[in-house]
């Protein structure tokens, strides 16, 4: 699926974020109890849209060197999702907050961590303006969001946990492994975009 700008925003205006079924990881039902937000950063490139994702630091306690999008636990005093998505976006990446026009949202994913996280859309002109805070970001890169959307680019995969065979979804992309919560997010948002 190739959208442009024109399309990915009608296409997201034309849905709500209930009208279809919520894909989370196997095993996980609405268990989620720790509200937090992540920002599914779409750069408008002359060439195409992208996505951009972080490589988490190694040295981190939790989910150290996995791909994700910039977020995190909403704070007590976050007014929103979308402030919760582009304050933790600033903290991590340097994206200033003016420089996002905010297109829309995705369901709540439930992790098995505990974690109710909403996803939400941003559309970034560039050029970009980034500063990855070293502690927690190891690299910035982009995705063309045609490959994100191509159900031929996406693997399913189990592994066990607990006991029992878990399955996940999986996209590689020049040498980055994007899977877990933030796969199964991709695959929500092709849903949406259908």
């Amino acid at each position: 699926m190739h959208l442009d700008l024109a399309e990915l925003r009608r296409r997201l205006a034309a849905r709500s974020p209930l009208e279809f079924a919520v894909y989370g990881d196997d095993g996980v039902g609405r268990v989620g109890t720790t509200a937090a937000a992540v920002l599914i950063p779409v750069i408008a490139q002359a060439q195409g849209l992208t996505v951009l994702f972080t490589q988490r630091t190694q040295h981190l306690k939790s989910h150290s060197g996995q791909v994700s999008f910039p977020g995190g636990r909403a704070e007590p005093g976050d007014a929103s999702a979308e402030f919760t998505a582009l304050r933790e976006a600033q903290e991590e990446i340097g994206l200033a907050l003016e420089r996002v026009e905010i297109l829309g949202r995705l369901p709540e994913y439930h992790t098995r961590t505990g974690f109710r996280v909403t996803p939400v859309i941003g559309l970034i002109q560039p050029p970009l303006e980034l500063t990855p805070d070293p502690r927690e970001v190891e690299s910035v890169f982009e995705v063309p969001l045609s490959f994100l959307l191509d159900p031929a680019n996406r693997q399913r995969r189990t592994r066990e946990l607990q006991g029992r065979s878990v399955g996940f979804y999986v996209f590689e992309y020049q040498g980055h492994m994007i899977w877990g919560a933030t796969a199964g997010m991709l695959v929500n948002l092709h849903k949406m975009l259908e």
